[in-house]
């Protein structure tokens, strides 16, 4: 081999490694936020509605009935597309909430209703590499008689288990 191109292949080698250097941490970090893309999203659609729903409605009527984890099964290291009708619970609908594409995380919905406090509390789990381990999000909110519908503070457990 020529000295030209032996200085040419470690030039090409020592760019590679730099490119490299700064790719495969961008990477990670785009991977681990698409990752916390969907259940973010998903509980600020569900607890901004469920507010809406809550603003000048009587307070023991100020959110929906509670709906189970949907699906049933939390999703298990891939992401699961659900079968029709999934989402077809009253719930969801008054919610206006539903995942059509396939997605890695189930959600549930929680109240509590009363004459004076009504609460609710929005759920998303999953489990990203099937291990067993489930990465939860927590988002809640309560109106009491005479004040406006507030809500919690997102509350994660393992986001990336």
């Amino acid at each position: 081999m020529r000295p030209l191109a032996l200085l040419e292949v470690v030039a090409l080698l020592s760019l590679g490694g730099s490119l490299l250097a700064v790719a495969v941490p961008a990477f990670v970090m785009n991977l681990r936020a698409s990752r916390l893309a969907e259940p973010i999203d998903g509980l600020a659609s569900i607890a901004g509605r469920a507010t809406l729903l809550a603003s000048g409605a009587e307070v023991p009527l100020a959110y929906p009935a509670s709906v189970a984890m949907t699906p049933s099964r939390v999703p298990a290291g891939q992401r699961v597309a659900d079968p029709t009708g999934s989402w077809d619970h009253p719930t969801w609908r008054r919610l206006d909430f539903s995942i059509t594409d396939t997605h890695s995380f189930a959600f549930s919905f929680d109240s509590t209703l009363s004459a004076t406090e009504s609460r609710f509390v929005a759920r998303a789990q999953g489990d990203l590499d099937g291990d067993g381990v489930l990465s939860s999000f927590t988002l809640g909110g309560s109106v009491r008689a005479g004040e406006e519908p507030r809500l919690g503070h997102l509350e994660v457990y393992r986001e990336v288990e």
